[in-house]
């Protein structure tokens, strides 16, 4: 069940956008509670008993930027059996899954009988992207793919959006910026010849490296250096 049409209509955005935060975010809201009954033209599908809804792809704010990302949902589970969320995936990229802090479930993220499992925020279970795919601009709308032990896959299209205002503490920790070549050193000898220089000296050096030539054998050495990737992750509720 997808609602792949309704999620590229522009106008719709914005107030589509601000029902996902107020849903990830109401703390005292259950699956049947009264504002979970507005169905807003957000990301959210059903099939059994799993329930996927306010589904975010949360990117860095620049374009440029290749990662990383998260997924923010919440999931429901109506059935009378708990179930494990085994994958998500996005745009062809496998997600890492990591548990909510402090939840005994051996690295497993549960979705408990007749309860829900928040992803994203501070404390709560994360999905997260290492690095972003190509096919997931920011904008628009990407397909993810969540993958539970009992349900099967359930698919659905996420809006991509950006981590900044009231997605900033839903989104993913900043990616560390390219290091700046250091200047060189005033202090080292350039290497080229004084013009008082004695002749008889100069002709003494013949066939010994300069030190401008030693120097430069020396730099080649430092400019490949990249930095590492960068692991991400609202602070909501059940």
């Amino acid at each position: 069940m997808s609602l792949q049409p309704s999620l590229r209509r522009g106008a719709l955005a914005a107030t589509a956008l601000a029902f996902c935060v107020g849903a990830l975010g109401a703390c005292a809201a259950g699956n049947n509670a009264q504002t979970l009954e507005i169905k807003p033209d957000n990301a959210r599908a059903q099939v059994g008993d799993i329930k996927v809804q306010n589904a975010l792809v949360i990117a860095q704010p620049e374009r440029e930027s290749k990662g990383p990302a998260v997924i923010a949902a919440k999931l429901f589970n109506n059935g009378d059996r708990d179930q494990v969320l085994e994958s998500v995936s996005a745009g062809g990229e496998r997600a890492e899954l990591k548990p909510a802090k402090g939840e005994k479930t051996a690295g497993k993220l549960v979705v408990p009988a007749h309860g829900a499992l928040i992803l994203g925020g501070k404390d709560n279970a994360s999905v997260s992207l290492r690095t972003l795919p190509e096919s997931i601009q920011l904008g628009d709308a990407s397909p993810v793919t969540f993958t539970f032990s009992r349900t099967g896959d359930v698919k659905l299209d996420s809006f991509v959006v950006p981590a900044e205002g009231e997605f900033t503490k839903w989104g993913p920790e900043k990616v560390p910026s390219q290091p700046t070549k250091p200047p060189a050193e005033s202090g080292k000898p350039s290497g080229s010849a004084s013009p008082s220089a004695d002749p008889q000296a100069s002709a003494s050096a013949t066939g010994s490296p300069s030190p401008g030539e030693s120097q430069g054998a020396e730099g080649q050495g430092g400019s490949g250096i990249a930095p590492g990737e960068h692991d991400p992750a609202g602070d909501a509720g059940h």
